[in-house]
């Protein structure tokens, strides 16, 4: 599999009140369409990842609804799995253009959350859960404190290394300036922050965010060093493609598990996404990973084979993800934690992460030497898990 990224773009991730959906959506897809150098008449499809426009919005169809604002007159689709969302649609993408129904496609994300009460959106969101679970009236703060419980009986994970994870990410946020969160913070203030569902505390949740991202796919490689970003225009940049796309599920309740303490579909979808691609997770330089709450990206770590069960928590704590560390830097663009979480835009906006670091132009949080890259976009507590691995040429 060897499908080309023409150009990628995020919007600014936050509360952005005075921006619409259709707002949202315009300006995301004219900086792409900028970046890739096309005009919009080259799309041939559009596939929107968005979970929340029906229960927050009140809108099913934004296909047509999107397309309309982007005077399109295209095949266009909603994608929705949860907060995997996003990275479902960059795979029906890949699967639409593999296929060689279309040429190029345009992949949209887009979530507006903040307009909306906190109860209202947490509710929202628990329509990714299981009927025993919103029964209950669990929530995801309190089904992923119970992953990180069992984490920390099996393996001594402590709250200092979750606080870890939230001290790197807003680390790296603070160099993004698309990024929710542009602040550094201390171990000291994650752990005095307010508990949530213990031992989550505030700042080891990712928060509620607006924003939108886009990437256009192609078979084609015309237009791939037009570009209006000024650093690139004196240079001849290194093509980017995706070489795997893989998804895999598990069950929707955390009670039908066997083991807490892993996202099966996650180490599923990551052995296959390795034998598509031919690599293994050492030789993967660069990833942005599911970090909704402090403990998923521990756990991802060792998910997707990057340290053995047990030994992530340690090494996030050493700083041996972290940029300028040498090996391998997760989350550059401060993750769901520091950068936001508009659920439906996340996993586009993980793709877009990953080509500017291949592409060489991710500016102050750039990974030196960086041509492999991962992204991994869970849905729900981890019912649905979305892979991609990046190379540049």
């Amino acid at each position: 599999m060897n499908i080309t990224i023409l150009g990628a773009a995020t919007t600014k991730f936050g509360e952005l009140w005075n921006l619409s959906p259709r707002d949202l959506a315009r300006e995301v897809v004219e900086n792409v369409l900028n970046e890739a150098g096309i005009e919009a008449n080259k799309i041939q499809a559009v596939f929107v990842g968005n979970m929340l426009s029906s229960s927050l919005g009140g809108q099913d169809h934004l296909g047509a609804f999107f397309t309309q604002e982007l005077k399109l007159r295209v095949s266009a689709m909603k994608i929705e799995g949860a907060c995997a969302s996003g990275g479902l649609a960059i795979h029906a993408g890949v699967m639409a253009v593999s296929s060689g129904l279309y040429e190029t496609v345009l992949v949209l994300g887009v979530e507006k959350m903040t307009d909306h009460k906190p109860e209202e959106v947490a509710q929202a969101l628990m329509g990714a859960g299981s009927d025993m679970e919103r029964e209950a009236g669990t929530t995801f703060p309190a089904l992923y404190a119970l992953m990180a419980r069992a984490h920390m009986e099996k393996y001594g994970t402590t709250e200092e290394d979750l606080a870890a994870v939230a001290v790197k990410n807003h680390f790296h946020g603070s160099l993004n300036s698309q990024a929710q969160f542009t602040n550094t913070i201390t171990t000291e203030q994650v752990l005095q922050s307010p508990v949530i569902a213990s031992p989550l505390k505030l700042l080891d949740c990712s928060p509620i965010t607006d924003g939108a991202a886009a990437v256009i796919l192609s078979t084609k490689h015309e237009g791939m060093y037009q570009t209006v970003r000024p650093e690139a225009r004196s240079t001849k940049l290194p093509r980017v493609n995706i070489i795997a796309s893989s998804v895999a599920t598990n069950t929707l309740g955390v009670s039908e598990r066997e083991d807490l303490t892993t996202i099966q579909a996650a180490v599923d979808a990551s052995y296959k996404a390795y034998q598509m691609a031919g690599v293994t997770p050492k030789d993967i330089d660069v990833a942005e990973v599911h970090d909704c709450f402090t403990i998923a990206e521990i756990m991802a770590m060792e998910d997707l084979g990057f340290f053995q069960k047990g030994k992530a928590a340690q090494a996030i704590r050493e700083g041996k993800t972290r940029l300028g560390s040498g090996r391998l830097v997760v989350n550059t663009s401060g993750g769901l934690k520091a950068s936001g979480h508009p659920v439906g835009a996340t996993g586009v906006k993980q793709i877009v992460e990953i080509y500017q670091q291949l592409k060489g132009i991710a500016g102050k949080k750039q990974v030196r030497g960086a041509k492999t890259g991962l992204t991994h976009n869970v849905g729900g507590s981890g019912a649905t898990a979305v892979v991609h691995i990046l190379k540049s040429l």
